[in-house]
């Protein structure tokens, strides 16, 4: 049985996302919660259902279902097959469960790309309202001015909406337009980096994914994959 906590008046939410950074944030959280004894709540947010979540992605959500068990976390919530944008459900689950504190990541962003780009942080920021917001970030690895560390890329695909908004996937379908790598940004907690697919020329292109969404610009007819 958990204990009651002390200090119900606060109520802390950590945000992780398919990566390694995921525990690191969730024992983070827990030490924050130990101090102020109060709940804790862990959130996940996907766009695909659950059963089509690929091998690796699941291998994470168990490893943070083990880890909130071991620590007792309170309730460990999985949002999938969510089409909204994920600043929406967490501002959702926040409100509905009286968070004051929320911890999650985000790999270091140069200024340009905040001007050009935007800043998740600061989209969420204008969402929330009473609630205090803790970035946990990974030092860069390299060194130069415009170089990011990047995860181990991954087999993913592009699909088009209706919207004609290209999306990342990472299962196999008959919608699927490209089929390529995608380096994800070390640090984030979401679909942010770079996918590189080979174009209808025979080109290597490659363009910026944000929370799942192609930024660049895909100006070549491309061929459904079977």
């Amino acid at each position: 049985m958990k204990k009651v906590k002390s200090c119900m008046d606060e109520s802390i939410l950590v945000c992780v996302y398919y990566g390694p950074n995921g525990e690191r944030l969730i024992r983070r959280g827990h030490k924050l919660a130990q101090i102020m004894d109060c709940p804790l709540y862990v959130l996940t947010v996907d766009r695909l259902p659950y059963d089509e979540f690929d091998p690796e992605k699941s291998e994470y959500v168990e490893k943070w279902k083990e880890l909130c068990d071991e620590l007792e976390v309170d309730e460990f919530i999985i949002r999938d097959n969510e089409k909204r944008p994920s600043v929406k459900v967490i501002k959702e689950v926040a409100h509905q469960l009286n968070i004051t504190q929320i911890i999650m990541g985000q790999s270091p962003q140069k200024r340009w790309e905040e001007i050009t780009k935007g800043s998740f942080v600061n989209v969420l920021l204008r969402e929330l309202t009473f609630i205090d917001l803790h970035i946990v970030s990974l030092e860069r690895t390299l060194k130069g001015i415009d170089d990011v560390p990047y995860e181990k890329g991954v087999r993913g695909f592009l699909q088009k909406d209706e919207e004609g908004i290209y999306r990342l996937s990472f299962a196999r379908s008959k919608h699927n337009l490209y089929e390529g790598i995608f380096y994800k940004e070390v640090g984030t907690d979401f679909n942010n980096g770079i996918f590189k697919f080979v174009n209808d020329q025979g080109k290597v292109s490659k363009v910026h994914i944000t929370e799942d969404i192609c930024t660049g610009k895909i100006t070549d007819p491309p061929n459904a994959i079977k």
